[in-house]
């Protein structure tokens, strides 16, 4: 058994859940400790039963429970160094002990769950994505990210499943109420992924095994769901066997699986 989803997505704070027969990750805790026990009762899970959280930025709707969320519970957390450094006020209130490092691009394990974190581009300390291997299968996981570069790409390709963002429409951003430099940010190299560029990303990584995908990390002021789905679907029309599903910003997704 290999199985994911979405507990939160969104701007407003997100959080992911990974799961095998042996151990159960969540990655990011970007919303309250209520909202994410209330998500994992969703699934049947307790927080006695997360084995470790792990920490892709320093960026609060990724990080905000992660210290509640780790002393409540007795969780190791685990995010590299530059990430520590950047979330002081906050890893101050996680004991030592439950304190982890890891290095980017060096591959750690937690339970039978085998991890290799990458860099990703975005306007944070050191941010990364996650690879997560078990029983031969690969999941991505990708959020903020500004471009797919090829190394990034790299990294994605022979992923069963792929949770990758899609955040915003380039034509909404233009004309939305944000401020221009805002806009600049977002749709910089070092901002976030718009639907186009997502699937295109998809288009590309269906050649190389890619069968399921779960849209994360929509707008909810510059996407739509219907409006991405249909970017992706009709960028990816000839990836005939891939499944494309949506993570809506206040609810936790059903729990997919590997196959």
């Amino acid at each position: 058994m290999f199985k994911y989803c979405s507990l939160y997505s969104g701007s407003s704070g997100n959080s992911f859940f990974v799961q095998t027969d042996n151990t159960n990750l969540i990655i990011d805790a970007g919303v309250t400790l209520k909202k994410i026990v209330a998500a994992l009762e969703k699934l049947n899970i307790n927080g006695e039963d997360i084995d470790a959280i792990l920490v892709t930025h320093d960026h609060i709707d990724h990080t905000r429970s992660i210290a509640t969320l780790s002393n409540k519970y007795n969780i190791p957390v685990y995010a590299n160094k530059k990430t520590w450094e950047a979330i002081e006020n906050i890893a101050c209130k996680i004991p030592n002990n439950n304190k982890k490092i890891f290095n980017i691009a060096e591959t750690f394990s937690i339970g039978d769950i085998k991890i290799l974190p990458f860099h990703t581009p975005h306007d944070a300390a050191d941010p990364c994505g996650f690879n997560l291997y078990n029983s031969n299968k690969k999941i991505s996981i990708v959020t903020d990210i500004g471009y797919v570069s090829e190394e990034l790409l790299n990294h994605l390709k022979k992923s069963s499943c792929i949770l990758l963002e899609s955040n915003y429409d380039p034509e909404i951003l233009k004309c939305s109420s944000y401020p221009y430099l805002l806009k600049r940010r977002i749709s910089s190299d070092m901002g976030h992924l718009s639907n186009i560029s997502a699937a295109k990303t998809l288009a590309s990584l269906y050649d190389f095994g890619l069968q399921k995908a779960l849209l994360v990390h929509l707008s909810k002021e510059n996407n739509f769901p219907e409006l991405a789905y249909e970017t992706i679907k009709n960028e990816t029309l000839n990836c005939t066997n891939l499944s494309i599903d949506i993570a809506p910003r206040d609810r936790p997704t059903k729990l997919f699986e590997v196959v």
